[in-house]
């Protein structure tokens, strides 16, 4: 089953539940998805976003509620935090599990050795080819320096 109708089925039955947090962030999932879809037809393309482009969103979503409930914390504004946390449980569950460390050093050394990189210049051909194959499983910011340190 596709991205789209997993996140779908789960609006669906979000509605059904009657769970209005569940259901209030599986909308925010679909309205950036269709945001995405628009621009795309705005660039001229008649297709929709891929199951690849969908994670890239939700690995952004993400990314921006942990920053406003490390934010909503050191303001003190618990409340907010909470419900930031529990919109990343429902983001999350559409996720792949991530890599764990060691996964993770061993997709690097394969990605060096696949694309023969040798110094530093080549690590945009190591990064394409993670965000080809993990895109959704790894934090391309914490892999980007390990990357570095081997290839300088």
């Amino acid at each position: 089953m596709d991205m789209r109708s997993r996140l779908n089925e789960a609006l669906k039955t979000a509605m059904k539940e009657k769970d209005a947090a569940r259901l209030s962030t599986l909308r925010l999932i679909n309205a950036a998805i269709k945001d995405r879809d628009i621009a795309l037809r705005g660039e001229g393309e008649e297709t929709e976003v891929s199951d690849d482009d969908i994670l890239a969103i939700l690995g952004k979503m993400v990314k921006q509620r942990q920053e406003s409930a490390r934010a909503y914390e050191e303001g003190g504004r618990l409340e907010l935090a909470e419900k930031e946390l529990a919109e990343i449980k429902v983001i999350e569950e559409f996720l792949p599990k991530p890599l764990s460390a060691d996964e993770t050093e061993a997709a690097i050394t394969a990605a060096i050795a696949e694309v023969d990189a040798s110094s530093i210049r080549d690590m945009g051909k190591v990064m394409a080819v993670l965000k080809g194959k993990f895109t959704g499983r790894m934090d391309f910011g914490k892999v980007g320096p390990a990357i570095k340190a081997r290839l300088s």
